[in-house]
């Protein structure tokens, strides 16, 4: 239990300290709860939302209908020719995501993006949409007219227009639609 302040100089500093600590708990909590739902446990559902978490394939099949895209993809000096969908796409034709204009509904999930490496990055569905944020986010699987190789996929995740690449991961192994708690 928090003691009063013996003087007015704790009081902005146990302020911060609390909220601080306030703050990762509930970060902890939101991790904690996601990382124990069960394989395919989708929360109780709002009319007119979707169910959360969904968990998009990646597998061949589920790009296959897809179209594609030329990338190039600019790095140690020179810039290579890459392929693959958008991520958006990808997103609608799981389900994850309309295939019309956003509503409020749909304001408030995310997606995560996760790789072997343990990187992971995350977008809201607004970036993506192409009525708001109209994101160029890309989702390859070849570059140079081959397959990626084990140090780059199979899968690679570009973001176009990022200044750097820091969201751009190598070795996607899962992609998660989820409302925001």
């Amino acid at each position: 239990m928090l003691e009063a302040p013996r003087n007015s100089a704790d009081t902005p500093m146990r302020a911060a300290v609390v909220s601080i600590a306030a703050a990762l708990a509930m970060s902890l909590l939101a991790d904690t709860a996601c990382a124990h739902e069960p394989a395919g446990h989708q929360r109780a559902s709002v009319p007119g939302r979707a169910p959360s978490p969904i968990s998009v394939p990646l597998d061949a099949p589920s790009r296959a209908t897809l179209q594609r895209h030329p990338v190039p993809v600019p790095g140690d000096g020179r810039t290579l020719q890459c392929e693959g969908v958008a991520l958006s796409a990808l997103l609608q034709v799981s389900g994850a995501m309309p295939d019309t204009p956003l509503d409020t509904a749909h304001l408030d999930r995310y997606v995560l993006v996760s790789a072997r490496t343990g990187e992971r990055a995350v977008f809201s569905l607004g970036e993506l949409d192409v009525m708001l944020g109209n994101r160029a986010v890309y989702l390859l699987d070849r570059c140079e007219g081959a397959p990626l190789d084990d140090d780059d996929g199979p899968l690679r995740l570009l973001v176009a227009d990022d200044s750097r690449p820091a969201r751009s991961l190598r070795q996607i192994d899962a992609i998660t639609v989820v409302a925001a708690p």
